[in-house]
């Protein structure tokens, strides 16, 4: 992982924000090919194409606004020869489904368990 050079980074990879982004994608594929068979939804292609809209400014200390994301949005894209109102149930329950949009979506609780000097 790295941060743009205005950040101290190097601007060579992604950074957490990003893999956050890439993360929900992942895991939203992952529930799409594993439970497609049971939903009997077949389809030759799969992505989804992820946005969203973050304020470094919030990061920074330069205003009083969220650190991380305000909304993050995807589109689902399927090469299937499905029905769409079939396609858009599966795409509903992917999104149900999906273990990092859960955490996303409910937030989880972070527990600082400690301090260690090595």
């Amino acid at each position: 992982m790295d941060e743009p050079e205005d950040l101290g980074g190097t601007d060579a990879s992604m950074n957490p924000v990003e893999a956050l982004l890439c993360a929900l994608g992942a895991c939203q594929t992952i529930v799409a090919s594993a439970f497609a068979p049971a939903h009997d939804i077949t389809f030759e292609e799969f992505h989804i194409e992820l946005e969203g809209d973050l304020d470094p400014d919030g990061f920074l200390g330069l205003a009083d606004v969220r650190n991380g994301f305000q909304e993050i949005r995807f589109v689902m894209h399927f090469k299937s020869n499905e029905p769409k109102e079939k396609l858009e149930a599966f795409a509903k329950f992917i999104e149900n489904t999906c273990p990092v949009g859960d955490c996303l979506t409910n937030g989880v609780k972070l527990v600082l368990s400690g301090v260690a000097i090595d």
